[in-house]
């Protein structure tokens, strides 16, 4: 099959990409290399992927019209796995302008050329963000998200909607994923796992928001990944618009993230405690049972293995894990 996936060159992405190339797709990575975090990082992430004759690399823009109207008319896609977007809860408060342009716009773009150009078939990344602080636990995605916390979480929110409008109108068959706190090798620089085994190994203080009791569902990238190829096989044979939670259906809090980190290198850390930051959610947490039904998901990685991978990855490309990049 003839794969689209946006936003290929990133953590989940290039995972995902190699996933697909294995299993003997062929794949079309749109990625414009970005400096949210070092691009450097992500040519190193699909440096296996650019081996192979059947992966093809487009460097460009979601939001450039004449860009992606080519893509769809030369090569034929038949399914869009659409993972770009500008990411981060904290950053889209001070820029949300820029991440309704790209996660709205960028969104909107790539519908509109799956509906252009007869592609059936899309899977959207959504994020548990969107069920802000929700008190009922675990996340159902038959829960109300109408109060999103910040940028990020609503311009999510709103590609969800947009993908339902195009289910409804085109007979587009749609999948969002919302992923929960998705770790492992290669996870971007700015997030809490990496960025506090960077600071550990470098005798830094580690800044901790809150009182650290806030919890996450942290999902090992390989479970995240069986879980996108579970979808592909789903939305493949059904005409369908659904939403489904990805995550590991058990809660991590700040504190016990931070001393599985501890434990696992041997280093006691310093903290610095800091006021919580708007736009965190108190917990993530997700109710499975649907990807379980439907998908056939079933995470196998417990925290503390996934953690250990994560470090023999971070030990090994020690080059690509600097502040500077």
């Amino acid at each position: 099959m003839k794969i689209l996936v946006t936003g290929g060159s990133g953590f989940i992405g290039s995972h995902l990409c190699e996933r697909l190339l294995a299993e003997g797709h062929v794949v079309i990575n749109l990625d414009n290399f970005n400096d949210f975090y070092a691009p450097e990082i992500k040519w190193k992430n699909i440096a296996n992927c650019l081996k192979n004759d059947s992966f093809h690399l487009v460097e460009g823009d979601i939001r450039d019209i004449e860009l992606t109207d080519g893509i769809f008319q030369k090569e034929k896609i038949e399914l869009v796995i659409h993972l770009a977007a500008m990411a981060g809860v904290r950053p889209s408060l001070d820029n949300p302008v820029y991440y309704s342009s790209v996660n709205i716009n960028g969104t909107q773009n790539i519908l509109e050329n799956c509906r252009n150009y007869g592609v059936k078939r899309l899977i959207f990344a959504s994020s548990s963000s969107v069920y802000g602080n929700n008190d009922k636990v675990p996340f159902s995605e038959a829960d109300s998200v109408d109060h999103p916390i910040s940028p990020y979480a609503a311009t999510k929110k709103a590609g969800e909607l947009l993908c339902h409008t195009y289910h409804h109108n085109f007979e587009m068959s749609i999948i969002c994923l919302r992923f929960f706190t998705v770790y492992g090798a290669r996870q971007r620089p700015d997030l809490a796992i990496h960025k506090f085994t960077r600071l550990l190994s470098e005798g830094k203080e580690l800044p901790l928001f809150g009182n650290g009791s806030t919890s996450r569902d942290y999902t090992y990238i390989e479970d995240i990944i069986k879980g996108i190829t579970g979808a592909i096989d789903f939305v493949k044979n059904n005409n369908i618009y659904e939403v489904i939670n990805l995550g590991e259906s058990q809660t991590i809090t700040l504190l016990e993230m931070v001393k599985t980190l501890e434990n696992e290198m041997r280093i006691k850390g310093h903290y610095k405690w800091l006021p919580a930051q708007p736009g965190d959610m108190e917990k993530t947490f997700a109710d499975i049972s649907k990807a379980k039904k439907m998908l056939g998901y079933v995470p196998k990685t417990e925290f503390s293995a996934g953690i250990r991978e994560f470090l023999k990855w971070f030990n090994n490309n020690k080059m690509y894990n600097s502040e500077e990049l």
